[in-house]
């Protein structure tokens, strides 16, 4: 490729060949949040008996669900990229510097100066938790930083799909940032809550990391390996993915559908509380974002690296959370409102910091076979 047509590349945004249901996920995602609470509330016998399914707090309904969502991405990733990978570490050195060493404390930053003193007093009221009275403000606190020491590691991988990202790079900064978590989260989260008592569920975080990734990848790893081998390469890019490709973001609209189904009682009783909470974990995702992509730019990464590393430091691990809050303070708890009110702006502001990433792919060198997701698509957008 010479010079000019190498320039004229970087003008060319990332992704731009989304189809029409991926152009407009984010209605369907809305519409998909109306409806999972539409559901909870006209039938909330279905709700109860399907949210009663699971196993150390993780539900199984929402387990498949995100197991074909995960599942179709895995097996599109080229694991030649993830050895690439290890040998240009300064991707997943960002990730681990911005979710272990800078999120945490941004979270109680943000959520202190907002719901521990600028809305104090419009969060009146007080719960008992453990026998103690606790103040709505600090139960909501609570939530936000169990949301703020659980990095994502599931849906992150959409967010990099639909941004043209490094798959095998997002693949090792989710294995390792799931690692960090199990080391890292129960006296992570004992320190910032202050709670000397606390306990931290390891089944529901292991059971959850082996659930939300490690299922889907050795499903991934060795249907493609089996495929390439019986198959070839052109019928798994001609025909398995045609049929393949819209699966992963039905499975992330009916995870949400289920998971509002289940909780969307605490969201339609709480209305501006939900708006208190919103607010900082808004700043929160952005903040997060905006130094992360800066330091991605200053350190150089091309945008296929970029993209990811930052994504991955601004979305949260909320099934985590949420499994958390609820064994800790009770499912009614204010804290685990404040991770319910973590998914209702998670996924919208999310797909907006997507759609940026995409818009402003030229400000960083281009890698395009770094995206390599088998995807004819994803080709036809650096030509």
């Amino acid at each position: 490729m010479n010079h000019n047509s190498q320039a004229s590349t970087t003008r060319i945004q990332a992704g731009s060949n989304l189809s029409f249901f991926e152009k407009y996920l984010t209605v369907w995602v809305f519409l998909c949040i109306v409806g999972g609470i539409a559901l909870g509330r006209l039938f909330p016998g279905v709700a109860v008996a399907l949210d009663a399914m699971s196993v150390y707090q993780v539900s199984i309904p929402i387990a498949v669900c995100l197991f074909f969502m995960m599942y179709p991405i895995m097996v599109k990733i080229d694991f030649t990229q993830a050895a690439n990978a290890i040998r240009a570490p300064k991707p997943v050195i960002l990730t681990l510097v911005v979710n272990w060493l800078i999120k945490p404390f941004t979270m109680v930053i943000f959520t202190q100066f907002f719901l521990g003193w600028l809305f104090r007093p419009l969060i009146s009221g007080t719960e008992i938790i453990r026998g103690s009275e606790v103040s709505l403000a600090n139960s909501y606190i609570a939530g936000t930083i169990l949301l703020g020491i659980a990095p994502c590691t599931a849906m992150v991988l959409m967010w990099g799909y639909l941004s043209y990202g490094n798959q095998g790079h997002t693949l090792i900064m989710v294995a390792v940032n799931s690692l960090a978590m199990l080391f890292l989260y129960a006296p992570l989260g004992r320190w910032l809550l202050a709670a000397n008592n606390l306990t931290v569920p390891w089944q529901t975080i292991v059971l959850s990391v082996i659930i939300y990734v490690g299922l889907p990848l050795l499903a991934g790893m060795y249907s493609r390996y089996w495929i390439f081998k019986h198959k070839g390469r052109e019928w798994f890019e001609r025909r398995f993915l045609k049929y393949l490709t819209p699966v992963a973001i039905t499975a992330l609209l009916l995870t949400l559908v289920l998971l509002f189904a289940f909780k969307g009682e605490l969201i339609v009783n709480n209305p501006l509380h939900i708006l208190l909470i919103a607010v900082p974990l808004f700043i929160q995702t952005n903040f997060i974002f905006l130094i992360s992509y800066v330091a991605a730019l200053k350190l150089n990464l091309s945008y296929e690296d970029a993209a990811p590393a930052a994504l991955i430091g601004a979305s949260n691990h909320f099934e985590v959370a949420i499994a958390t809050a609820v064994i800790l303070f009770g499912l009614s708890s204010g804290a685990a409102l404040a991770t319910v009110v973590g998914v209702l702006i998670e996924v919208p502001v999310m797909l907006m910091l997507v759609e940026f990433c995409k818009r402003t792919a030229s400000w960083f060198p281009r890698e395009p076979e770094k995206a390599t997701l088998q995807d004819p698509r994803c080709f036809g957008a650096f030509k």
